[in-house]
C-alpha cells in the first residue's frame, strides 16, 4: 500500500507540476534600450472618427428621443415598422431595441385614421407637414409616439412648432410613461394662430420605462399643424448626449473625422445649418434611414469645443462639385466679411472656426462610393478642389484619399503638391483563434507602412516631402449588428488586437501621424448606448488606456517574445519608460526585463485589461465583464507579468 501511494503521490506531483508549467509560460529575456529612440508618436494617433450611419450620432451622440421629428416619412395610420437586426449567439438582449433601424413612421395617430392627413401647401419643413382635423364633439385627435427611455424624476426638455384654427385649442402635449392616468406630466397649449409657432415643452418624469410616449391631442374644434417636434434630456450639452459626452471626455481623442465615411459623397453641408427645424430630412444617402440634419458644421464644432478636440472634416468630392468644395471652407474659416463667412455670422458664430484637417473626399477609389470615376479623373478633381480650398484658405491641411497599391501609388505621383497627408483604411475579420485573431492587425499595418517607404523611394516627387499616413478609419469588423445598422459588439479578443495595433502605430511612427478609430459610437463603435445608458467597450478601454498612459518617445526592444507584443516608449520628460505587453495565450507570460541607457529608480505602477474570456464583452446598464485594473509597485520589478488574454501597461520610473 506504502509503494502504490508513493507512486500515487510521485504521478500527481508530476502533473502538478505539469499544469504549472502549462499556466505559465517561460520567462523570456527583452532588452528595452533607452539610448535608441525613433520620432514621437503623433498625438493624432489616437483620433476618432464619426459619421451620419446608423445610431452612431442620432440615437447614440444625439440627445434628440423622438425619431423622425420632421415628419420624412408621412403619417397614415399603418403601424410602425422596423428593420430588425438578426442577434448573433453572443447577442444582447438589453432593453431599447438597440439593434431595430426604422423603415416608416414611427407616429401613430390618435383618434379615427381619417383624422390626419399630410399636407404640402404651407409644409413646414421637408414635403409635407401633418395636419389633424378635429371632429369638434369633445373626442381626441392627434399624434403620439412610443418607444422612449425615460428615468424616474429626469427632466425633460423640447419644443413644438404648431399653426391652426384658433378654436383647434388648447392643445396638450404629454409626456406618459404608465397606464395610469396620473402618470403623465401635461403641457397645455391656449392658444394657436394660423402661423406657424415654436411652443417650449418641459416635463418631469414620474417612473422609469423603456416604452414612454409623447401625445399630441386636441379635443376642440377645427384643424391643426404639427411642422416639427423635438424632445430631449435637459442635461443634454449643446444637444449633445450628457452620458455620451462624458465618456469622450474620458476617452480624451484629439480629433474626430466627421462626418463621412460614404455619407460625405452624397452629403450637402448646407442643409446642416441654420434653424434645425427649418433643414429638410433627406433619405441618407449612402445608408438606410433619414438623415434629420440636426447636426450640421456648428453642432459638430460645439462638440470639438466641449471635449477639447480637433475638428477634421471631410468635404464631398463624390456627387459635390469644386465649388460646394470652396464654399465650406469659407464658411468654416472665412472672416465675417467674406459671403460664406457672412452667413456663418447670421447663423450664430461671428468668428472663424479655424478648422485646419480637411479630407479630401472618403473612399474614391471604390465603385461603391458616390461619385465614383476612373482614377486619372479623380486625381484631377483632387487637385482642382484643392486649388480652390487655397484660395480660400491658404493654411489648411488637405489629407488625401489612398487605398495602398496603384492608387495611393498614382495619387503621391500625381498630387503631391496638394497634399498634407494621405489617408488609408483598414479593417478586419475574427480569426478562430485569439493568436491569429490579434497578430493580423500589427502585420497589415506594418505591411502599408512598407508600401509607403517604397514609394517614397520609387516617385520622385515625393524626393522633398514628408507626407505621412492618416489611418483614418481602422477596426475590427465582423458579427452580427446588435446596436443598429453596422452595430457590432466588441468582445476581449478585439480589445487584444487594437492594443496590438498601436503597438505597430508606435513602432512606425516616422510614416504614420494620424490615426482615427472607426468608429465612435455604436457604429462598430468604442461606446455603446441604450436609449438611457451608454458604456466603454472593450476596445473603447484600450484607446482610453493609451491615450492616458502610455509614454511618447519609442525605444528600441529587443527579444524574441512570441505570441506577446510588447512596445515600450519613454513619458515626454523621459523621466519614466512605459513597457506594454499584449497577451493573446491563455497563460500567464513572464519577462525578464533588462535596462540599456538608464537605470530602474524603484516604484511604479502597472494597469491591466483583461476578462474571463476572449467573448467577454461590456454592454450598458450592466456590470462590465472586461475593466482596467491599477496597483501600484513598491519597487522596480526584474520580470514583468502579463496576465492570460490581457493587456499590461507598466510605467517605471528612471534615475
Amino acid at each position: 500500500m506504502k509503494r502504490i501511494y508513493r507512486t500515487v503521490m510521485i504521478i500527481c506531483g508530476l502533473w502538478l507540476a505539469g499544469s504549472a508549467m502549462a499556466s505559465r509560460a517561460r520567462a523570456a529575456d527583452v532588452l528595452v534600450d533607452l539610448s535608441q529612440t525613433t520620432p514621437p508618436i503623433s498625438r493624432y494617433i489616437y483620433g476618432q472618427f464619426i459619421e451620419h450611419l446608423g445610431r452612431c450620432i442620432y440615437g447614440g451622440l444625439w440627445a434628440q428621443m423622438l425619431e423622425d421629428r420632421k415628419f420624412f416619412y408621412p403619417v397614415d395610420g399603418r403601424a410602425p415598422t422596423w428593420t430588425m437586426y438578426k442577434p448573433g449567439p453572443r447577442s444582447w438582449d438589453g432593453e431599447g431595441h438597440p439593434y431595430e433601424l426604422l423603415s416608416r413612421s414611427p407616429w401613430m395617430i390618435i383618434g379615427p385614421p381619417d383624422a390626419v392627413s399630410m399636407v404640402t401647401q404651407n409644409s413646414y419643413v421637408g414635403e409635407h407637414t401633418p395636419r389633424i382635423t378635429l371632429a369638434g364633439d369633445g373626442s381626441p385627435a392627434g399624434l403620439l409616439q412610443e418607444r422612449l427611455g425615460l428615468v424616474n424624476q429626469k427632466d425633460y426638455t423640447g419644443r413644438i412648432v404648431l399653426a391652426g384654427d384658433p378654436a383647434a385649442a388648447p392643445i396638450e402635449v404629454s409626456l406618459v410613461w404608465g397606464p395610469g392616468a396620473s402618470d403623465r406630466d401635461t403641457i397645455t397649449i391656449n392658444a394657436v394662430t394660423t402661423s406657424y409657432a415654436k411652443y417650449p415643452l418641459q416635463f418631469t418624469a414620474g417612473g422609469s420605462t423603456d416604452n414612454g410616449r409623447l401625445e399630441i391631442v386636441s379635443r376642440s374644434k377645427g384643424q391643426f399643424l404639427i411642422g416639427t417636434v423635438s424632445l430631449m434630456p435637459a442635461d443634454n450639452i449643446l444637444g449633445w448626449r450628457a452620458d455620451t459626452v462624458a465618456l469622450l471626455k474620458e476617452l480624451d481623442a484629439p480629433v474626430y473625422r466627421w462626418p463621412g465615411g460614404n455619407f460625405v459623397s452624397g452629403y450637402d453641408w448646407k442643409d446642416g445649418i441654420g434653424d434645425p427645424d427649418r433643414r429638410p430630412p433627406r433619405k441618407n444617402p449612402a445608408w438606410k434611414g433619414i438623415e434629420h440634419n440636426d447636426v450640421g458644421i456648428h453642432e459638430f464644432m460645439d462638440l470639438c469645443r466641449e471635449i477639447d478636440a480637433e475638428a477634421y472634416i471631410a468635404v464631398n468630392t463624390g456627387l459635390g462639385d469644386v465649388r460646394a468644395a470652396a464654399e465650406e471652407i469659407e464658411y468654416v474659416n472665412g472672416g465675417p466679411d467674406t459671403p460664406m463667412g457672412r452667413l456663418r455670422a447670421e447663423n450664430g458664430h461671428s468668428q472663424p472656426f479655424g478648422v485646419k484637417w480637411w479630407a479630401i473626399g472618403n473612399e474614391m477609389f471604390g465603385d461603391w462610393q458616390l461619385g465614383h470615376m476612373p482614377l486619372e479623373d479623380y486625381m484631377k478633381k483632387h487637385n482642382r478642389v484643392v486649388d480652390a480650398m487655397r484660395q480660400v484658405d491658404g493654411d489648411f491641411q488637405p489629407i488625401a484619399v489612398g487605398a495602398k497599391g496603384r492608387w495611393s501609388e498614382q495619387m503621391l505621383a500625381s498630387c503631391a503638391d496638394h497634399m498634407s497627408l494621405i489617408s488609408e483604411h483598414l479593417y478586419w475579420q475574427d480569426k478562430d483563434d485569439v493568436v491569429s485573431h490579434v497578430r493580423q492587425v500589427p502585420a497589415v499595418i506594418r505591411e502599408v507602412a512598407d508600401a509607403h517607404r517604397g514609394y517614397r523611394k520609387s516617385i520622385a516627387s515625393l524626393a522633398d516631402k514628408d507626407i505621412r499616413i492618416a489611418m483614418d478609419e481602422w477596426n475590427f469588423w465582423y458579427g452580427p449588428n446588435e446596436y443598429g445598422e453596422l452595430g457590432t459588439r466588441y468582445f476581449l479578443q478585439d480589445a487584444l488586437g487594437i492594443a496590438a495595433g498601436l503597438h505597430e502605430f508606435f513602432r512606425n511612427s516616422d510614416i504614420y501621424f494620424m490615426a482615427n478609430y472607426a468608429q465612435t459610437v455604436n457604429v462598430i463603435g468604442a461606446i455603446k448606448t441604450t436609449t438611457t445608458q451608454a458604456e466603454f467597450e472593450t476596445t473603447g478601454l484600450v484607446l482610453k488606456l493609451y491615450r492616458q498612459r502610455y509614454g511618447e518617445i519609442p525605444v528600441a526592444l529587443d527579444g524574441d517574445v512570441a505570441p506577446l507584443d510588447v512596445a515600450a516608449a519613454l513619458t515626454g520628460d523621459r523621466r519614466a519608460v512605459t513597457v506594454a505587453i499584449v497577451n493573446p495565450t491563455e497563460q500567464s507570460q513572464s519577462l525578464s526585463l533588462k535596462l540599456a541607457g538608464g537605470t530602474l529608480a524603484g516604484p511604479g505602477q502597472v494597469w491591466t485589461l483583461t476578462g474571463q474570456g476572449k467573448w467577454s464583452y461590456n454592454a450598458p446598464g450592466r456590470p462590465r465583464q472586461v475593466d482596467i485594473r491599477h496597483r501600484s509597485l513598491r519597487e522596480a520589478p526584474g520580470q514583468l507579468e502579463a496576465g492570460p488574454l490581457s493587456v499590461t501597461l507598466y510605467e517605471l520610473a528612471l534615475r
